[in-house]
Parts: C-alpha cells; structure tokens; sequence
C-alpha cells in the first residue's frame, strides 16, 4: 500500500523501482565537457535501451564533480539495459571523448524507493529538448545517511513520522526518499558500492536562497537542536553527507 505523506500526482510518473545514484570526479575543467556530450548523446540513447535518465547536475561544492541518476524496471532488466547501452553503437562512438573526462566513475550507490510512493515523480515535459543549453534554475540536494547495518523500519518511520516533518515545516520540499537496494551487482563492468548502507532523500529549491533560509530555520528549531538532531546522530555511522547540485540544462529532475 503507498505511503499517502508521499503523494505521486496524477499526471506525474513515478520512477524507479531500482535507481543508481552515480558520482563521477572529473579532470579538472573536464565537467563541461562531458556534460555538453551527455545531454546531446546520452540521454535519448540510455532511454532507448528501456531505462529511464532521471537527472543529470553538477555538483556545487566541487566543480569536478559530475552527478547523475538513472532508473530501471528491476534488476533483470538493468542488466540487459547496460548491455544494449555499452554494446551498442552510441557509446562506442563517444566513449573515448567521455572517458578522456573522468578520474573515477565507480563511486555509485545501487538505491530503491524506501516504499513506492517515496520514489521520483516527474512530467515528461519537465525535459528540455536536444540542443537546449539553458542555464537550470533551482537546487536539487541530495542528504546521504550512513549505517552500521540495513536500514530497518525503525528508522524508516522514525523519518517519516518525526524528522520528515520538520524538514517541510523548515523549508524543505522532499522530492524521493531511497535505501540501498541489496542485490548484487548484475553489471560487473560497471562497478557500484558494495556493503554500504544508507538512507537516501532528495530534496528541491527554488534557489540556493531558499536552502539557506531553510538551514537556518531548521537551526532555530528548538526540536531540532534537541532530541531530534541527537536521536538521528545516534542511529547514524558518521555525519551525514550532503550534494548539493544544479540540474544540467536537459536534466529531467529540476528545480
């Protein structure tokens, strides 16, 4: 049964059973580079082989790094999508100009929604077409909590139930709320992070602006600053981490 405190609207689509959350350190001014190449030849050809580009950023605390998520059916199904993709034609053709770009693409977490209605929700106008190199407005961010073991339903409604409101009532509209996904990789080509367990929200703002004010109201919470902040310190391995990235200009999650 969905969650109804995560509504999917009616003309949205929900996406994805099976998501990776990829992040790429580049060479040095290289991101452009792969990101001019990513929306003209990467998107609609990903697409094609049945998964799903859900968005593409740069990452604003670090200008050689490059971000992006895309989605699949279920794991069967994004071992035969990769195939297609790096067997085929597209790839070999531009594969040496991307990979010229990155120092590192494993650093990739193999995510699912924590349940179905916390997945991504987006229209298909949302994507600009081929050729548009307009600059993104808004801030995607991206919160990565650490832990010793799988995320169990202890913390799951301990989000949903407590923290997931003082966010909102701070500001934050949370897009997607995701945990490791704990099948093995079906791709070994591709690596991921294996053994790793986190809890996975994303979060949207009209601009870097608005996070701030929304930093500082969760800082005057009394709630926060209290039981609240420490209780989540508590069930966590390590200090949360935190991405906070501008949609590229054909990224189909904006803000």
């Amino acid at each position: 049964m969905n969650n109804p405190i995560f509504p999917v609207s009616p003309s949205g689509e929900s996406c994805c059973p099976i998501v990776e959350l990829r992040q790429y350190e580049l060479h040095p001014e290289k991101r452009d580079i792969l990101i001019e190449l990513f929306d003209r030849e990467f998107v609609e050809s990903q697409e094609a082989t049945g998964m799903k580009i859900i968005g593409q950023f740069r990452d604003l605390d670090d200008p050689n790094r490059f971000v992006w998520l895309r989605g699949f059916r279920d794991m069967a199904s994004r071992a035969q999508a990769l195939q297609d993709f790096y067997g085929g034609a597209v790839w070999k053709a531009h594969r040496e100009v991307a990979n010229t770009t990155m120092i590192d693409s494993d650093n990739v977490l193999l995510l699912r929604p924590v349940h179905p209605s916390a997945a991504f929700s987006f229209s298909a106008s949302d994507r600009l077409p081929p050729g548009v190199n307009r600059t993104a407005k808004g801030l995607l961010v991206a919160t990565i909590y650490y832990f010793d073991a799988p995320v169990d339903k202890g913390f799951t409604d301990f989000f949903d139930q407590i923290l997931r409101p003082l966010l909102i009532s701070a500001g934050a509209s949370i897009l997607a709320c995701l945990v490791t996904e704990s099948s093995s990789n079906n791709f070994p080509a591709l690596p991921i992070r294996e053994g790793e367990n986190v809890y996975v929200w994303f979060s949207r703002f009209p601009e870097t602006e608005a996070y701030e004010r929304y930093l500082a109201a969760l800082a005057r919470s009394p709630r926060w600053s209290g039981e609240i902040s420490e209780e989540l310190m508590r069930r966590l391995k390590g200090h949360p981490q935190t991405l906070k990235l501008s949609p590229t200009a054909r990224s189909q999650l904006r803000a």
